[in-house]
């Protein structure tokens, strides 16, 4: 980290011209797939995440503060609110049950090879200031996409100090992500989407301690909410530093201690995170870091046709950050399954599937599962700690009443990079999100084909037509 150094460099105003002057154009053909798995992804997740408690919470907050009737779409929620409240709300959604897709790292030096869930701030944003300016799809796609960059090559240059001492950089960066791309459909020059940003940088906040409660989503979508609110100020007038990121007391000192210039300077859209290192869409509504292990254990399940009942000893093997965030051994409730690598291991062996409806408080509760919980060890690995810490390697080891023993490794989940999931793929999952929150599937099919062709759209009319009930 060369501080200093950094400080010669306008970086704010950099990033400001990168939001002002990129076009669609500048979109590969790839990326522009990439992000509408994610947009639908989100949108499902929306759904899904307004009948969860969290989601009753927030109508409730909604009613309390009197609002009048808005421009933008409470997605699930039946209603249209101002935009940062819609903002909000779509946040919180999405990542309500922890389901929402997440940046992968370049630097090797992060923690479990990953950064933020970069679309729960980004795409409320965008959708909520696109409805509010009656936006086309095209500049709808371009605002998400200069926001989701934005955040994620933010992240990649704060220091590891910032996520490893206790910030939620999903909280933290997307507050950025959505200054940038409510900034973008506002219309704004250069010294105003600075503002924007600098106002988004004193509102970032965000804290892991609160993993595994319903503030893990009140973050996203607070730091939604945070950057729609501060590209309003901004467009009143309201001052603000020009160089909020780069500045001695700015962003990257305060929340990290220093920042890598080489990780962002002349890096934005050069390449976009999207095509590279890439970022995943989770198969199972549970913390990134047990998608590895579920992943390869049910395709042991499946090639070995284990039975529950078979099981006698699980053996999970990591490096010694995964346990770090994976802290819930015993949980409590459908939060902190999530934060579970036995659960996750026990309801995969005794259900063969692992959705929103095994994540839910009436699963962790039952006693099959606490019982196949004692089952399972979770525990550092040698291999795993010496394949580093940017990997999420796990390593399983099955012991089964007969005698056998079954071994298997993974790296990467399903929905990576690395194993990626289909457009169609992803538009299942979609499918079963809007099915849970109630939707029907004629209804969902719709919405699906909307994303698809999202480009095609002159405004957003369809999509928050669609989304803004369940019915």
């Amino acid at each position: 980290m060369n501080q200093n150094k950094a400080v010669d460099i306008e970086l704010t105003k950099y990033v400001a011209e990168f939001v002002v002057e990129t076009a669609f154009a500048d979109l590969s053909a790839e990326v522009i797939e990439l992000g509408k798995k994610s947009i639908l992804d989100g949108f499902g997740l929306a759904l899904s995440g307004s009948v969860a408690k969290s989601g009753e919470l927030v109508r409730q907050h909604l009613g309390d503060l009197g609002l009048a009737d808005g421009a933008a779409t409470v997605i699930g929620g039946g209603r249209k609110v101002a935009p940062r409240f819609a903002a909000f709300a779509n946040g919180v959604g999405i990542h309500a049950d922890d389901y929402d897709d997440t940046q992968l790292a370049v630097a090797k030096d992060r923690v479990y090879g990953l950064l933020t869930h970069p679309t729960a701030p980004a795409l409320p944003a965008a959708f909520a200031i696109g409805e509010l300016v009656r936006s086309s799809g095209k500049d709808f796609m371009l605002a998400y996409h200069l926001g989701v960059e934005v955040e994620c090559k933010i992240a990649e240059a704060i220091a590891p100090r910032h996520y490893q001492t206790g910030f939620h950089a999903t909280a933290t960066c997307g507050t950025f992500a959505a200054a940038a791309a409510s900034a973008r459909l506002m219309g704004f020059d250069v010294a105003t989407t600075q503002r924007a940003l600098s106002i988004a940088g004193s509102q970032s906040a965000g804290l892991r301690e609160n993993f595994g409660t319903m503030t893990k989503p009140f973050h996203a979508g607070r730091s939604s909410e945070s950057g729609v609110a501060a590209a309003q100020f901004a467009s009143y007038g309201w001052t603000a530093t020009p160089r909020i990121l780069e500045a001695p007391r700015g962003f990257f000192a305060a929340a990290g201690g220093g920042y890598d210039q080489s990780a962002i300077f002349d890096k934005l859209g050069a390449p976009w995170t999207f095509a590279n290192p890439g970022i995943s869409i989770k198969p199972h509504p549970s913390g990134s870091l047990t998608h590895p292990g579920m992943t390869e254990m049910l395709r042991l399940i499946k090639e070995h046709g284990i039975r529950a009942e078979d099981v006698k000893h699980v053996r999970v093997g990591t490096n010694s950050n995964m346990p770090n965030a994976l802290i819930h051994h015993r949980p409590k409730d459908e939060l902190q399954a999530k934060f579970s690598m036995e659960f996750c291991m026990a309801i995969l062996l005794l259900e063969g599937r692992a959705g929103l409806n095994e994540f839910t408080d009436a699963a962790v509760e039952r006693e099959d599962v606490k019982s196949m919980i004692e089952k399972v060890d979770f525990v550092i690995d040698d291999e795993a700690e010496a394949a580093g810490y940017h990997l999420m390697t796990t390593l399983i080891d099955i012991e089964l009443k007969d005698g056998r023993k079954i071994t298997g490794r993974a790296d990467f989940g399903k929905g990576s990079p690395a194993f990626p999931m289909s457009y169609d793929e992803v538009a299942n999952k979609f499918r079963e999100n809007a099915e849970f929150a109630g939707m029907s599937r004629n209804k969902a099919d719709e919405i699906v084909e909307l994303v698809r062709g999202l480009e095609n759209l002159s405004t957003l009319d369809d999509l928050s037509t669609r989304l803004i009930s369940i019915a």
